[in-house]
This record gives structure tokens, sequence and C-alpha cells, in this order.
């Protein structure tokens, strides 16, 4: 073979690479679209302590979808800075991420957590994941939202769109972090909104189909298992198994085991910086499903020749959670690649 007739086909394989990201980022926004609104920001009077300002914020992410969000910096920062936002995990809140807001804060980014889809202030009673686990039912028998990942995935890209229309906020410069659920949506953002400049998605990269295929689906699953139990007796299934669970995410989640599975979504980032941060123990991201994210990844980012763009760090003898090294692991990550100071 010639070395012209290599690089054609080097560039050949490139642009259907770009062509086939762009394919699954048009077909996901499209899934997820709806009409846009009017954000109307409202921020309250900061209470500043011990040094950091403190805000409570809220927007419009579409027609009747009010989104409070926290906002914590250093009392005395000045102009544009880089900001990261953080996504909690199921039966959480924007409150129980404050700890590491207040870390972020500290190394000089703007820190921002929101509550997600019916959680915090917008579930009703402000703690616990009742109302989400109501809200997916209802999507499973109305299909007329997507409560499971997905409508989160708009808030925050609605949530970017606000950030940048503040005047101390850098706009190249927009992390975002999740834990569980929220890593779930943390990649599944930045695999679409190219804003997105570093992420890292904890506890929350794996692959839904090989979960399907390896009967390995229940951990993940018990996060909502009111929905689900609800759904297989409304379908009259006296034994969910995969292919039950199969049509359950088809209808609350279209293409999360197919076409938008972490193995295709995760690549999508590149070559923006990404850390994945899991456990070698967690039953909900087990290792061989994330590993097959992971190695796409790994050669998206090496055929775009990013290597050192990319880090998996897989902690071990740890099921689902995040270290407090693994925490920290993640704060230096935005710092090396946002440059706060």
């Amino acid at each position: 073979m010639s070395h012209r007739f290599s690089i054609a086909i080097a560039i050949v394989l490139m642009i259907s690479s770009v062509t086939n990201a762009q394919s699954a980022r048009d077909q996901f926004l499209k899934l997820i679209d709806r009409p846009r609104v009017d954000p109307s920001p409202k921020v309250d009077a900061p209470k500043t302590v011990e040094g950091f300002s403190e805000y409570h914020f809220a927007f419009f992410s579409e027609a009747g979808q009010r989104v409070p969000g926290l906002l914590i910096k250093q009392a005395d920062l000045d102009g544009r800075r880089p900001v990261v936002i953080v996504l909690h995990g199921t039966g959480g809140s924007k409150e129980s991420e404050r700890p590491l807001l207040h870390a972020l804060a500290s190394s000089g980014f703007i820190a921002v957590a929101i509550d997600g889809r019916y959680h915090g202030e917008r579930s009703g009673s402000g703690k616990g994941s009742d109302a989400y686990q109501d809200a997916i039912l209802r999507a499973y028998r109305e299909q007329k939202e997507h409560p499971f990942f997905y409508d989160t995935v708009w808030d925050v890209m609605r949530l970017i769109d606000y950030l940048q229309m503040r005047d101390d906020v850098d706009a190249d410069r927009i992390g975002l972090m999740g834990i569980s659920k929220g890593g779930i949506e943390t990649y599944l953002t930045a695999a679409v909104d190219l804003r997105v400049a570093c992420a890292v998605p904890c506890i929350g990269v794996q692959s839904f189909r090989w979960a399907l295929e390896h009967d390995a689906w229940q951990s993940r699953i018990g996060t909502i298992q009111r929905a689900f139990d609800a759904a297989a007796k409304d379908a009259s299934v006296d034994h969910p198994d995969a292919a039950f669970l199969q049509s359950f995410y088809d209808r609350v989640a279209p293409g999360i085991a197919g076409r938008f599975d972490g193995p295709a979504m995760l690549p999508l980032i590149a070559p923006r910086p990404l850390l994945v941060i899991n456990g070698d123990s967690d039953a909900r991201t087990p290792v061989p499903g994330l590993k097959e994210c992971t190695d796409a990844a790994a050669k998206a980012y090496h055929d775009a020749r990013a290597e050192d763009h990319f880090v998996l760090r897989l902690e071990p003898h740890t099921a689902h959670k995040v270290t407090a090294d693994s925490e920290q692991a993640a704060v230096e990550w935005f710092v090396r690649w946002l440059k706060p100071n």
C-alpha cells in the first residue's frame, strides 16, 4: 500500500468519525429539544461567610420548569473566572454538594450546583427522590418527558446559557462534574454540548447495553426500583427481566442502551479534557461495561492525538462512592485544565 493511499484512507476514516459524532449529537439534541423560553434569571442577595459569597439563583429552562441553583465563589474574586458545575446523584440536591462547591471555590473557581429534575426544591418536599420516581413512572405511561437523565441534560445546557450571560464568567472555561446519576448526565451533556470545556463524570460511566446482555442491571435499576416495579405491574410482568427493562428504557430514556449508550457517547467528548472516576467494585457500573466505554474513549483521544487529555481513575476496593482522594483529583483536574489562577 502506497504512503499516499494510506494518507487518503486515514483522511476518509477521520471524516467518517467526525460525521458519525455529529450525527449522534444531532440525534440526541433532536430527542431532547423543546421550545426555548426567556430564562428570566433571578439572583438573590448574597450571603458572605468566611470569605465566600453564596448566591441562590433561579431561571427557566423551559415553560413551567424553574431551575434553582447555588453559586459559591470567593468574596473578593474579580474579573471573569472559570466555572465548575456539579450535578448531584439520585435523592440528592444542590445543597448536598456544598462541601465540594467550597473546595472548588477555594481553588479559584465559581462553583455552581442546581437541583436536578424532581429533586431538591423541585421535588415538592425538598428531599428524597419520591417525586423523581413518580415522574419516571409517568414518563413510562405517557412518554411526554424524560426525567431519567435526559431532561436534566437540557437543564444543564440552559444553565450554561445563563452562565454565559453573567459578567463574572469566562464562557470558554466551563467545567462539568457529576456523581452517579449526575455522572451520567455529565458525560451525556459534555458529549453533545461543546461549550463544556472539561468534564469529570464520577461513578456513572457505564454501558447500559452490556449490563442488559450480562444480567448485571439490577443494581442500577435499584435506584428507581419503585418506578420500575410499578411499570412492570402496568405491563402485567410478574418477573421483570432484561427484555422488559429494554422496553422500559425505550420509553423513559430512548437510546440509553443503544445509540446513546456510554461507548457511543463518551468518545464524543474528545479531545476536551476528560477524567473518569469509578470504583472497581461498583455493581452499578460493572468494570467490563465501564471498560467498553473507556476503551472507546481512549481510541478517540488517541485518534485526536490528545492522549494526555483522558484519564480513567479506577479506585481499588471501592464500590459506589467517590473517595476523598478522587474528589481531590477531580479538583486538581479542573485546576490543571481550566487554570483558575
